[in-house]
């Protein structure tokens, strides 16, 4: 039964990889309010929304750093070491859902998350509009995009999203080769592109993004070894089922957003690449083979996204904060 699971998910994937538009370029997000996307921005930057005023959105999804933090779990609030790894926030408009769990369905509903955790802000969305109502810069930013002289979380999430969706990172090498310049990408990336088609990878990693469109198991054909205690999709529908599935990463920009996998394990791409081949595919890669597909997925880092760090509003009042402790 295994077998004939492995050999359909083969050829699904080899048949959809030839019926193009399976993977598309990356297309630059254009807002439709730019106002909203400065704010979002301010508060994307400021350490002020977490409760000891020293973390903020980007401390976790560092956009010098490929939209992740390159650690295994990411170091939170009174410097507690969370329980997965930080996926890149870079291109996250184009995921199904947000979190490795899908807990979230939209980047609104995920910017509100970390906020509130204990672990990560640990702080409340009513304190975190309490600074920010204390602030007049950003009561002045809120109204003129809001049009209202009141500031909630919803405007807060809402902003934060819309910043979020312009951080796409379009002209890889890759997709100036989807349109049509064969010169882009190398002769070894070629031939890790047809190997990425041709064993089956392309069926999970698919769309604009090269992933985020499906929830997996890790570990189709051999289970995955880990001292990790995430449950994976389960844990949001209570289904034994989705035990140990997660949303499949997006590829963009992979070569920057290590180390890999839901529990940070693995630090090199190569070795990222052979373990998946052997766990979900039940395939070995010879050591050019391997190359081949470094040198594909290499080809896949975009322009990174181009702004100047933004001026935060300055307080008026020393904010009181409670104990960090």
């Amino acid at each position: 039964m295994m077998k004939f699971a492995l050999s359909a998910v083969l050829t699904l994937g080899a048949a959809m990889s030839q019926a193009s538009g399976l993977i598309q370029p990356i297309e630059p997000y254009t807002s439709p309010t730019p106002a909203k996307v400065e704010l979002g921005k301010m508060l994307f930057f400021d350490p002020r929304l977490s409760k000891s005023g020293f973390i903020s959105c980007n401390s976790c999804h560092n956009l010098s750093m490929g939209g992740s933090d390159n650690m295994p779990t990411s170091i939170g609030h009174d410097w507690q070491l969370g329980p997965i790894n930080s996926p890149t926030v870079l291109n996250s408009g184009f995921n199904i859902a947000q979190f490795w769990d899908g807990r979230a369905e939209t980047l609104q509903e995920q910017a509100g998350g970390p906020i509130a955790n204990p672990g990560e802000m640990a702080s409340t969305h009513t304190l975190a509009l309490d600074v920010l109502r204390s602030i007049p810069g950003y009561r002045q930013a809120f109204a003129e995009v809001y049009g209202k002289d009141s500031i909630d979380i919803d405007q807060v999430t809402d902003a934060i999203a819309e910043f979020e969706r312009t951080l796409v990172t379009p002209d890889s090498p890759f997709d100036r080769y989807l349109r049509g310049d064969k010169n882009a990408i190398s002769a070894q990336a070629k031939a890790g592109y047809e190997l990425f088609q041709s064993t089956g990878c392309v069926a999970c990693h698919n769309g604009p993004a090269l992933g985020g469109t499906s929830f997996q198991k890790m570990g189709v054909v051999k289970a995955y070894e880990t001292d990790s205690k995430i449950a994976g999709r389960s844990a949001v529908t209570g289904n034994e089922i989705d035990r140990f599935k997660f949303k499949v990463p997006t590829l963009r920009n992979v070569e920057l957003t290590y180390p890999y996998f839901h529990d940070g394990a693995v630090w090199d791409l190569a070795e990222a690449v052979n373990l998946m081949a052997e766990l979900q595919l039940g395939h070995e890669f010879k050591a050019e083979e391997t190359e081949q597909m470094v040198a594909f997925l290499k080809s896949l880092t975009g322009k990174q996204p181009d702004f100047k760090l933004p001026i935060l509003p300055p307080s008026t009042v020393e904010t009181p904060r409670p104990n960090p402790n």
